[in-house]
């Protein structure tokens, strides 16, 4: 189904404009300190609950989206081994934004063994190499707005200089990976440019968007840990997802949608006043932890 709420009309002849690229953020910031705000400021529990939402967008380049979809590397897989895949991932990202220039090295020459295998075939109708740099930029992009949409949902929408701050230090989540320092989007207007115009080349076909059905709908797990989350889930990714994605992925979202999913994050807002910060944050740490554990017993890091 299409979705019926907060999807602004658009010119197709017109360039894309951040009102169908991006979700709305309705409350100001509400800085706790008046210290600049920091990248590590988003390494909270819950900026998992974008995860589903990210994949989404990941996915809908195309490119991104048959490159997952095909891959034969089983070890990897989402859909085979979905808890290696979610430890994996987080830990991509403890480290891009909290690892030493070895660390995010060692774990850069571990994703390129798994990467070397995912390439389309000869012949294939959508082109594709896990080596592709402007793939990879397209993938840090969608984990950036994930971190920034969720900061900004917990703590209100930043202002340009605040925000100018939180993107100063993000260009790891790309040069972890091949993306190198110049092809990063030097300021935060510059991203907003280079993120409207790569939103042009969004697209989910009925193969990517069956993948993605089995994603929202946990058929990866036990049915019995499906049942309790799978409406949750649901809910939590298309409220992540900004018009131009729930479009492409065919979704309901309603006006009343949206006040449940902006009231959601006034009630957690409020109550993660309460939580400590090495509670909320403690994840990506042993994360890091475990990491460095690997590193030292020269285990494997992915």
């Amino acid at each position: 189904m299409t979705a019926v709420a907060h999807q602004p009309d658009r010119d197709h002849s017109a360039p894309l404009t951040k009102d169908y690229t991006r979700i709305g953020i309705s409350v100001t910031h509400r800085p706790y300190t008046k210290r600049p705000v920091k990248l590590t400021d988003a390494l909270d529990f819950w900026s998992f609950a974008g995860a589903a939402a990210n994949v989404v967008m990941q996915m809908a380049r195309p490119g991104v989206g048959y490159g997952v979809a095909e891959s034969k590397v089983e070890s990897g897989s989402l859909m085979k081994h979905p808890w290696k895949r979610a430890r994996t991932t987080t830990q991509y990202l403890a480290v891009a934004i909290l690892g030493t220039e070895e660390e995010r090295r060692a774990y850069r020459e571990a994703v390129n063994v798994a990467h070397r295998q995912v390439h389309s075939a000869p012949g294939a109708a959508v082109k594709y190499n896990a080596f592709d740099r402007n793939l990879q930029l397209w993938v840090a992009a969608c984990l950036y707005i994930g971190f920034e949409d969720t900061y900004q949902l917990l703590h209100g929408r930043m202002n340009d200089e605040q925000a100018e701050a939180f993107y100063t230090s993000s260009s790891t989540l790309g040069t972890t990976l091949q993306v190198t320092e110049d092809m990063w989007p030097a300021t935060r207007a510059e991203f907003d440019e280079y993120w409207n115009t790569a939103c042009e080349q969004v697209v989910l076909d009925d193969y990517v968007r069956g993948y993605l059905d089995s994603l929202l709908n946990l058929r990866m797990i036990h049915w019995y840990l499906r049942l309790p989350f799978r409406n949750l889930l649901r809910f939590l990714t298309i409220g992540f997802l900004a018009p131009i994605f729930r479009e492409q992925l065919r979704v309901e979202w309603t006006d009343a949608d949206q006040r449940r999913f902006e009231n959601l994050f006034v009630f957690v807002s409020f109550v993660n006043r309460f939580i400590p910060r090495f509670v909320r944050h403690g994840g990506s740490h042993a994360l890091m932890v475990d990491l460095r554990r690997r590193i030292r017993k020269q285990k494997n890091l992915i």
